[in-house]
């Protein structure tokens, strides 16, 4: 029996970047993908581009594991793929994932990533990323995550934390069982490193995450992060 992907993209103020994603993403929808599109609260045409280019538009509190746990639960798909909504998957990259999980019933992974932008150390920044997500079996939200949707259950879904959702989620996922790591690169927004700088921005998040690897509380990461921006 053919397996069914669903695709859910958590979006807030995302009007500039969220057409070239479903675009991105539409022969996936072409061959049967259901596209899922969860709105934070946004203040701009977010929703209203959305709703060109998904099969599903849904409102939900604010909150990236919020929005993403609400997705899950709409979602008609056996497959799970959480991607950024600045973020541009491959044309094929949804019969990567569905190769990937092949039939386990309790299979994930995730995508090596590469960041679009002009500043200089932004591939080093990339390849740091999918070199540390290799070693740890770590993965992040950049990197396109998936998942059973059995094992999306059995690791307890994402937290409701405001910061390391993707971390604590994939620290669970891999006791199960170690994702698939795919050469295979998703595209992702430069922005953050743009507007704050590569080296500022990445000192921030090493020492966000060792302190949240030391048993910090993600909340107040989340605020450490949001002044250090």
């Amino acid at each position: 029996m053919a397996r069914k992907l669903s695709i859910i993209i958590p979006a807030l103020n995302e009007a500039r970047h969220i057409h070239g994603t479903l675009h991105s993403l539409a022969r996936a929808r072409e061959r049967g993908a259901e596209i899922i599109v969860v709105d934070g609260g946004s203040e701009d045409d977010t929703g209203t581009i959305a709703r060109a280019g998904a099969d599903i538009v849904l409102q939900a509190p604010r909150g990236r594991a919020t929005q993403l746990n609400a997705g899950a639960d709409r979602a008609m798909g056996d497959v799970l793929w959480f991607v950024h909504a600045d973020s541009r998957p491959l044309p094929d990259a949804d019969t990567a994932v569905l190769d990937a999980v092949g039939v386990a019933s309790l299979a994930w992974g995730r995508f090596d990533v590469r960041i679009a932008g002009t500043r200089p150390g932004l591939r080093v920044v990339a390849l740091t990323m999918n070199v540390r997500s290799r070693a740890t079996g770590i993965a992040t939200g950049d990197q396109g995550i998936f998942a059973t949707r059995a094992l999306f259950e059995a690791a307890g879904r994402f937290p409701s934390q405001r910061l390391m959702e993707d971390v604590a989620f994939s620290r669970r996922a891999k006791r199960i069982s170690m994702p698939v790591c795919l050469r295979s690169r998703i595209v992702t927004s430069g922005r953050r490193w743009e507007e704050h700088g590569v080296c500022r921005t990445v000192l921030l998040m090493w020492r966000l995450r060792l302190a949240y690897f030391l048993g910090a509380d993600p909340d107040r990461l989340a605020a450490a992060y949001e002044r250090g921006r």
